[in-house]
């Protein structure tokens, strides 16, 4: 056995049955610091703490790819200051992450729209992609200025545009050709999509590709989200029957 595979067998996880792909919608920030009588930015600063359990757990648990919900296209219309406050912060972890990124094989991945924010940010995005481009263990994918319907729309007008010029038929468009027009193209689907603090909704959030995601709503906030109760999120997923519109065999 190697390392990985024993420390998910002493997890109690069944190795061949881990999540290829968790969507976690890190909510309760906010909350968190107002609990304590602190500033937001505290409780984003704390937030960040628990991004690196998840990416570190992810990746002993054997998960191929993790989609964080970091920025939505709703989070603009935020208070500047906590704009400038949020993005200095992500500027800072891609910076302080990169070594422990190219130390542990993990590729940086960013989907949304990349293009909104700070050039400062973006630059710094763009060089962690880019020197952790070859790595081939866990995919680290960060949702940053995304929303899942401008995505859609997006991709409707890719393919509007594709029609047009006459490379894309109306009949040619299948499930398969919307997938290869969103951010996610080369990504598969969500088996597993956890959100925090106990909201039961979505948000906008990777909405076709979640169509047959498990789905865990946990009460605790983001930043009190901890690697054991992740481990029993995955324990739960595991025991859940999983038929994709089917019926039991």
């Amino acid at each position: 056995m190697n390392s990985k595979h024993d420390s998910v067998v002493e997890a109690g996880l069944d190795p061949a049955r881990i999540p290829s792909h968790v969507a976690i919608i890190m909510d309760g920030n906010g909350r968190w610091a107002r609990k304590r009588t602190l500033n937001r930015v505290k409780g984003h600063e704390k937030g960040a703490d628990t991004v690196r359990m998840a990416v570190r757990t992810s990746r002993e648990l054997g998960v191929s790819v993790l989609t964080l919900y970091a920025f939505s296209t709703e989070n603009w219309q935020r208070p500047e200051t906590e704009i400038k406050a949020l993005m200095k912060l992500l500027k800072r972890f891609l910076t302080s992450e990169k070594n422990e990124m190219l130390e542990n094989n993990i590729r940086l991945n960013a989907i949304g729209e990349i293009e909104r924010l700070p050039d400062d940010v973006g630059q710094i995005l763009h060089q962690t992609r880019e020197a952790t481009r070859n790595n081939t263990g866990l995919l680290l994918n960060l949702a940053l200025s995304y929303g899942g319907r401008s995505e859609i729309v997006r991709m409707a007008r890719h393919l509007s545009q594709e029609t047009v010029e006459g490379r894309v038929r109306p009949d040619d468009i299948t499930e398969d050709l919307v997938s290869a027009h969103l951010y996610t193209r080369n990504i598969p689907d969500p088996d597993l999509l956890i959100r925090t603090s106990g909201e039961m909704r979505i948000s906008n959030f990777l909405l076709w590709q979640i169509a047959y995601a498990e789905i865990y709503i946990t009460d605790t906030l983001w930043p009190d989200f901890n690697r054991s109760e992740y481990i029993q999120i995955v324990k739960d997923y595991q025991n859940r029957e999983r038929r994709f519109g089917q019926i039991r065999a």
